[in-house]
């Protein structure tokens, strides 16, 4: 075995971490006897050869060693290196364009040729998956499929493969990876597409397994996406119900394996967790592809998810919850009733479905007011408040044995630990209800408070005034140390939010006492606690006055904010200012200073000649911070709507705060009219990214969506 791997010049050859010659002992370590060592070597394979996806040169050299591990029958957990040879040749480089993508100038560049030489020496000796999809060990078989798919050099031999070796598998999830393995046969290769797709019609209509008829309609949906049949929704949910009365409930017990200190390790134990209990946890996979295939027909997919937060499975809901968790990130929709099933499931006896809930609400804001009675109740629960039903009616689960059952049966509240409490309470604060005010008092009383719900007091209104005085003892408590800023800063914010003039010695204490550590940062989140009090902060004006001439333009433009806020006088203010408007700024600088401009409003109508270079930057925000803040001061949309509606085209994430500038400027803006009528018939997020979100997007989309209605409504009434 391995033969010839000693004549290889490893040390002459790099992977992620240098010098290669410890490449030969991974390899061996995959074919040890010892579970712990082939986890091991697995993990360093993924960790250095393979590391992120690159492909090194001792990647390659690797290529002919694990082809023999996976030949020979007596090597352990092969379907594994199946897996690592699929996604080391799986890169399809397609054109010119995607290996412009992958090269660059850097020096840790691994040249993209390296991915195609990869493909084809993987490709060359593809043949060896061939006798593996009748493998005796399933988790090869399971392998098998996707690495005939995506690297055998003949797609219509290993389509007739897949399809007879379906006739004979009886591992319901080996059979799921051969219909995924033939859609991915027919979206690579046109030339097989329409057969394939008929093929997947006939077998999602005469399959007897539920399961298998899922799989294949999936893949027919992938494959054709412009062809799913009108009645997919019932047709899908109907299958879902017979897999859930036929799939059998006693789940088998997984195989040992040797704990290992490996990433791998880690991330396997994660996935078992999410799967055990779940009679059929591969329908999520399902559904996931189903989704992605239906794309923006977002009703079909709400009716999908709100079929699944109705079943008896808590599995089947769990899914429905991650699943309409990638919906709402990306698509506008009617959420309200996925939302109030959703807040529903914060009642039942399994952990998983609480968490998944939790989860899903906290990024919702005032799309979660529909869970708000939901959130409300659970926060409010006693020790053995919730009991078999509680989820009410569409969303009750199965009775739930374990830790997480057990306590449920001797009336322990389900919601064990704070990080449950406090993404329930975070997602009641972020929906904008005044019952969270109460329960955010008593977690200022803890040693502890979550950063998310302080910063989540703005939303609560003049209700929230009575966090105030708890407030202002925890900002009193702060020990100017390393962690001064990250404990301040949320503080000073819901001080700010809240108005709590009466905290102004403790502002006061942060803006004269801050260390040199992070000073700047503190001082501007003192300032602009003490702008939000107003002439409240009169006290305060020496300080700020002082702080106009600070080095820093966010410390500066923050205090002059402040200063007028408490009634200053705008011969300080204004020049403070304009010192920022200069050529040679730095564009925050401007774009600080422009902002606090625009505040001020037309009082710095003498300002606007030093704002006018700015609608020629070439920083688009620069830009937009100067025609809004022309606008507000001298009331000229001549000059500052082009810019605006520019910049709306050329950088979406923008058109929040330009949209906040339309709808201030009313029937001078009406030139817009079309501009924002398109946003608000666009079905898609405006800042939907694939892959990535973020904590605040469906937020900032709302808003965007509330500032253009308002728009529109001021622009339609100038009109008449």
């Amino acid at each position: 075995m391995l033969t010839g791997i000693e004549e290889v010049d490893w040390a002459s050859l790099g992977h992620a971490y240098g010098p290669a010659d410890d490449v030969p002992e991974l390899l061996r370590g995959l074919a040890s006897a010892d579970p712990a060592e082939r986890e091991t070597a697995l993990d360093g394979m993924y960790g250095a050869v393979h590391h992120q996806g690159d492909v090194y040169d001792s990647t390659l050299a690797c290529i002919p060693f694990l082809l023999e591990l996976v030949a020979d029958p007596a090597v352990q957990d092969r379907g594994c290196i199946v897996e690592l040879l699929t996604s080391i040749g799986g890169i399809e480089l397609d054109d010119d364009e995607e290996l412009d993508e992958l090269g660059s100038e850097d020096e840790e560049f691994i040249p993209a040729a390296n991915y195609a030489m990869a493909a084809a020496a993987i490709a060359a000796g593809a043949d060896v998956f061939l006798g593996l999809v009748s493998d005796p060990d399933p988790e090869v078989r399971l392998a098998a499929p996707c690495a005939l798919a995506s690297l055998h050099p003949e797609p219509a031999r290993v389509l007739s493969l897949l399809r007879e070796r379906l006739t004979v598998e009886r591992d319901t999830e080996v059979r799921l990876a051969l219909v995924a393995a033939v859609g991915r046969i027919a979206l690579r290769h046109a030339s097989l597409r329409a057969e394939t797709v008929d093929w997947l019609d006939w077998l999602a209509r005469a399959a007897q397994d539920p399961g298998l008829r899922l799989a294949a309609l999936a893949q027919r949906a992938r494959c054709a996406p412009g062809d799913i049949p009108d009645d997919v929704v019932p047709r899908v949910t109907g299958l879902l119900e017979e897999i859930r009365t036929s799939v059998n409930r006693s789940a088998a017990p997984g195989a040992e394996r040797a704990a290992a200190p490996t990433l791998i390790g880690q991330v396997r134990e994660l996935l078992e967790e999410h799967a055990a209990g779940r009679p059929a946890p591969w329908t999520e996979e399902l559904l996931r592809t189903l989704h992605a295939a239906l794309d923006d027909r977002v009703d079909d997919r709400i009716a999908l998810i709100l079929a699944q937060l109705r079943s008896p499975d808590w599995g089947q809901r769990s899914d429905a919850i991650w699943l309409c968790g990638g919906l709402i990130r990306v698509w506008r929709g009617r959420y309200e009733e996925v939302v109030r099933l959703v807040g529903a499931q914060l009642q039942d006896p399994e952990p998983r479905l609480r968490e998944a809930a939790t989860s899903f609400l906290e990024r919702l804001f005032e799309l979660g007011a529909p869970a708000a009675d939901a959130l409300a109740s659970r926060l409010a629960a006693g020790p053995g408040a919730a009991g078999p039903g509680a989820a009410g009616p569409g969303a009750t689960g199965p009775d739930v044995t374990g830790p997480a059952g057990a306590a449920h049966a001797t009336g322990q509240s389900p919601f064990v630990g704070r990080s449950g409490r406090d993404g329930a309470l975070l997602a009641l604060a972020r929906a904008g209800d005044a019952r969270a005010v109460p329960l955010l008092a008593r977690a200022l009383e803890e040693a502890e408070v979550r950063r998310e719900l302080l910063y989540a007091v703005d939303g609560l209104g003049p209700s929230a005034a009575m966090l105030a005085p708890l407030l202002r003892r925890r900002l009193a408590e702060v020990e100017f140390d390393e962690r001064l800023y990250d404990r301040a800063a949320p503080l000073l914010y819901a001080l700010a939010a809240v108005r709590g003039a009466q905290a102004l010695p403790e502002v006061l204490r942060m803006l004269r006492e801050a260390p040199a550590n992070r000073r700047d940062w503190v001082r501007e989140a003192a300032l602009r606690t003490l702008a939000a009090f107003g002439p409240a902060a009169r006290e305060a004006v020496p300080d700020m006055r002082r702080l106009l001439a600070a080095e820093s333009a966010s410390v500066a433009t923050a205090a002059a904010r402040a200063l007028w806020a408490a009634g200053g006088d705008r011969g300080d203010v204004l020049p403070a200012l304009e010192r920022w408007l200069r050529p040679g700024t730095s564009s925050a600088d401007w774009c600080a200073a422009a902002q606090a401009l625009g505040e001020i409003g037309p009082a710095a109508a003498s300002a606007a000649p030093a704002l006018r270079p700015g609608l020629v930057s070439r920083d688009l925000w620069v830009r937009v911070r100067s025609a809004a803040a022309l606008w507000r001061v001298s009331g000229e949309a001549s000059a500052s709507l082009p810019v605006l509606l520019a910049a709306w085209e050329e950088n979406r994430h923008a058109r929040v705060d330009i949209a906040e500038c339309l709808a201030e400027m009313g029937p001078a803006a009406s030139q817009a009219q079309l501009v924002v009528l398109t946003e608000l018939t666009r079905r898609r997020r405006h800042n939907a990214r694939e892959g990535s979100s973020g904590s605040h997007d469906i937020h900032l989309d709302e808003k965007l969506l509330t500032l253009c209605r308002a728009a529109l409504a001021r622009m339609e009434r100038g009109a008449f």
